[in-house]
């Protein structure tokens, strides 16, 4: 599997509600002319002992064992047209059915075979869909119908409350200035880069949710929706 990134330092898969599952990780690309080095999360969904990875982050051996002692991959997800370099390890690894949006940018050779639409068939049980109206790049959400409500984003929403381990000291202070690490924020580069209206977000209130699990920063778990709902009025004043 030497075609694939290599696996970069991550944490241990924890389960952070019932047979819900999450682990930080590591980026490292160049953004804006300069290295950055920052966090990322997956989610793991179980259901009936299969499992659904979202927001993939390639694992080193000791964590694909931790993943595979927690039941059998069959579905990988693409939520944010931004993400998803180590989509095809995970698809071609577990044989796994690849789920992305319509329109959504894909790594080269990398079919997808289900497309997420708002009332169509989910990777999973007890699950909704949704897609951001006014992005100039694909993105969507992943509501699950279990403990309240569990939302499941990549870029868009975010829970950076603080740098964790997996950042370099100078990619720290450039965050900093661009008000990265907030609670239950927005995310500022996918702000940038996909210009969302605030009608978006006004269809997003409507949507009950009591925890949150992003593609950057800590589980926001209980009370997450009031916290967002702060930030979108703070952003869009709705």
């Amino acid at each position: 599997m030497s075609k694939y990134p290599e696996s970069m330092p991550h944490g241990e898969i924890s389960e952070v509600l019932p047979d819900v599952f999450f682990v930080a990780g590591t980026m490292r690309n160049e953004f804006f002319g300069s290295m950055w080095q920052f966090s990322r999360n997956m989610t793991i969904v179980r259901e009936n002992g299969n499992l659904t990875i979202l927001n993939s982050v390639r694992l080193n051996d000791e964590g694909l064992a931790a993943l595979d002692s927690l039941g059998k991959v069959v579905n990988v997800v693409r939520l944010g047209d931004m993400h998803g370099m180590d989509d095809p390890f995970y698809v071609d690894r577990y044989n796994a059915t690849f789920w992305a949006l319509p329109g959504m940018k894909t790594q080269e050779g990398l079919k997808v075979n289900k497309e997420l639409i708002e009332g169509g068939e989910m990777p999973f049980d007890g699950c909704t869909l949704f897609e951001f109206k006014t992005v100039k790049r694909p993105e969507c959400i992943l509501r699950l119908d279990r403990d309240g409500g569990i939302l499941i984003a990549c870029d868009s929403l975010q829970n950076w409350v603080e740098p964790d381990e997996f950042f370099e000291d100078e990619t720290i202070a450039k965050m900093q200035g661009m008000d990265f690490f907030k609670t239950a924020n927005l995310g500022p580069a996918w702000m940038h880069e996909s210009q969302p209206l605030a009608s978006d977000f006004l269809r997003l209130k409507d949507v009950a949710f009591e925890h949150a699990l992003c593609g950057h920063g800590y589980p926001l778990i209980n009370n997450a929706q009031t916290q967002f709902h702060k930030t979108f009025n703070d952003i869009f004043n709705i």
